[in-house]
């Protein structure tokens, strides 16, 4: 009955995203005015049918029922209690009824606490909430539904893809999808913003947050994400370019573009038109990194996430959604006033270069991950476009990018002069020449890239400290704050790349029992192979001695595991941190007598790259609680007072 319940609240979910759209389209035509007040209940009534609907398919997994086809496929009897709940997302149909209870979560955070916007604006953002919550119920009712049953039901199930049998799974997905309808919520006010023709601050106050939010949860997303394949894979690589991962960074690149021109729409009133564009196309990476994991057009480490037969369900989304909102927008940009002017030479100026910068390194993502599925859909020639081709063309516009960054904050609201900017530059300059002098000391002749990434990263972390100069630090504003904390993460990820990229020292060697490789500072040495179980799968565990220098030695433990359901082998790398970077080793199973084949990185401060991405995503979060009061909870001050019609 859990199932039958589960489908059941799905299809009630449907209807009422059906209504919600109906009352508020209705709503907004003066003769129908009275709808309006009906459509913010609407919307937290269908948000609570979903998450009904998406608890049960929990209980489903959590009580192994193998009766539903969902569980049998992506579960076992004897699995751990984590994955078994993990396994919940960790698939096609329930990854995207997740996806939808969130966006219902969502538009029901808008309906009962957003109290800013007027009313018309709110009931046409609930308005497009409805229709793009009602495209994915379409999407799992007709298509994925997760609550299919089988007859007979099978014993234990094939198990969960044993690369998902980690924690990170179920921290990492969630995240992500957070991001993604955070996404959707801001697409949804830009489309009701036009609606109604009432772009302005505003509007801005009411999306920031929404902005803020969903672009923290990708940071974090993407940066366990990058974590996980690291540990995980035993490729020694923090990111390998995969289509999939570009499926994460293309909504993550958008949405920062639009949450720096978001921040001067709702503080300056200008950059109404990009704010508007940058939503659009926010939402539209999120749909296409959607529809990239789930159409079964790619191949990747993440092939456990796609199914071929759906893809061209969501591809028609895509179209009406994105295709819908454009043909909006050129019909009704021109209703919008242009806002306040500014300077090329001010800190408007400075976010409008980087927000082209930020788009350009965006299109050279897409077009590397879109142009080899089109040529070989449009010729049948297979392309393969990799790290050479990103690094080479994204890399240089990021570092260009990061120097903006830093100059940015830096400048004066509508207009500066530059005299002035060289001299408050003047102590970030200066360390960076001295990190240029320090690396040619001690390091050395290096490849012109991570060279130039150490140089960057000095500037931009003296940089981002800038603006707290000479202020009464208590009284710093939080959000101040949280710009400050989210440039240093930005040095610190580069310093932490650029040094990976620099300094990595790697050893590939068949090792016997008792031999010994160095690696960097540090001298490895094989110990002994045993043969090891575990819950669901059995490993060969290799015991290392590590040792540096005259320090006392230690003990790593490599694993090559082979799972039973499914079956499946999998590298668990042993990794050792030390302040100033990372040993990793990984072992593989022999083919001959010449000896187990061992991997092993040094790789110098190659940490600071996820210490980064957890400085920007608390700066992030420090800037959301230091904006909320003003604008997203002042509703909760008139929480239950009753909305003017207009």
């Amino acid at each position: 009955m859990i199932a039958e319940a589960g489908h059941a609240a799905l299809w009630l979910a449907a209807v009422m995203a059906l209504l919600q759209f109906t009352l508020g389209a209705l709503g907004l035509s003066s003769r129908f005015k009275n709808f309006l007040p009906s459509t913010a209940p609407t919307a937290v009534v269908q948000s609570v049918l979903a998450c009904i609907s998406f608890i049960c398919l929990i209980i489903l997994f959590v009580r192994s029922d193998m009766s539903v086809l969902l569980v049998a496929t992506n579960s076992h009897s004897d699995k751990p209690m984590m994955y078994k709940i993990a396994g919940t997302w960790g698939n096609h149909e329930g990854s995207m009824l997740l996806w939808v209870t969130i966006l219902g979560i969502g538009g029901a955070t808008v309906a009962l606490f957003e109290r800013a916007l007027d009313i018309r604006t709110k009931v046409a953002t609930l308005a497009a909430q409805g229709v793009i919550a009602l495209g994915f119920y379409a999407f799992l009712l007709f298509s994925s539904n997760p609550f299919t049953r089988i007859n007979p039901a099978p014993a234990n199930g094939q198990g969960l893809n044993p690369l998902l049998q980690d924690p990170g799974l179920a921290f990492h997905p969630p995240t992500l999808y957070m991001g993604y309808v955070g996404m959707s919520v801001a697409f949804s006010f830009a489309i009701g913003a036009l609606v109604t023709r009432d772009v302005g601050p505003a509007f801005a106050r009411a999306m920031r947050p929404w902005i803020l939010g969903a672009w923290i949860f990708l940071t974090i997303g993407i940066t366990a994400g990058s974590y996980w394949a690291y540990y995980e894979l035993g490729w020694g690589g923090w990111w390998f370019w995969d289509p999939v991962e570009n499926a994460s960074l293309m909504p993550w690149l958008a949405a920062t573009a639009l949450l720096h021109s978001v921040t001067v729409l709702a503080t300056r009133d200008s950059l109404r038109a990009w704010t508007i564009m940058l939503s659009v196309v926010a939402f539209s990476m999120s749909m296409i990194g959607t529809f990239l994991v789930r159409s079964g057009i790619l191949t990747s480490v993440h092939s456990f996430a796609v199914d071929p037969t759906r893809g061209g369900f969501i591809l028609i989304l895509l179209a009406l959604y994105i295709g819908g909102a454009m043909a909006l927008f050129a019909l009704r940009i021109g209703t919008v006033r242009e806002g306040n002017r500014f300077e090329a030479v001010s800190r408007e100026g400075a976010l409008v270069f980087n927000n082209l910068l930020l788009s350009t390194i965006l299109v050279v993502v897409l077009v590397g991950t879109l142009y080899p599925l089109a040529l070989e859909a449009t010729t049948g020639t297979k392309l393969s476009v990799g790290a050479p081709y990103f690094n080479s063309v994204a890399g240089p516009m990021a570092l260009i990018l990061m120097v903006g960054m830093a100059v940015g904050p830096l400048l004066k609201w509508r207009y500066d002069k530059s005299k002035a900017v060289l001299e408050r530059m003047a102590v970030p300059i200066l360390l960076a020449a001295l990190a240029t002098l320090l690396i040619a000391i001690f390091v050395g002749p290096t490849a012109i890239l991570p060279l130039v990434g150490l140089v960057v990263a000095a500037g931009v972390a003296a940089a981002s400290i800038a603006p707290l100069w000479k202020r009464n630090l208590r009284r710093t504003p939080l959000f101040t704050w949280g710009m400050v904390i989210a440039h240093l993460g930005c040095a610190v990820s580069i310093a932490g790349m650029a040094a990976d990229s620099a300094f990595t020292k790697e050893a590939l060697v068949a090792m016997q029992i008792g031999q010994s490789q160095k690696v960097g500072p540090y001298t490895v040495t094989l110990k002994n192979i045993s043969e090891i179980p575990g819950p669901n799968w059995s490993a060969l565990d290799a015991e290392m001695v590590v040792q540096k220098g005259d320090s006392a030695p230690f003990i790593m433990h490599p694993q090559s595991r082979t799972f039973r359901d499914p079956p499946m082998e999998t590298s668990e790398s042993a990794i050792a941190t030390a302040w100033n970077g990372q040993l990793y080793l990984v072992v593989g199973i022999p083919t001959d007598n010449s000896g187990y084949p061992i991997r092993m990185w040094w790789k110098p401060f190659v940490t600071l790259i996820w210490l980064g991405g957890i400085l920007i995503a608390l700066g992030g979060l420090l800037s959301l609680i230091g904006r909320i009061d003003r604008d997203l909870f002042r509703g909760f001050r008139s929480f239950g007072r009753k909305e003017k019609l207009a």
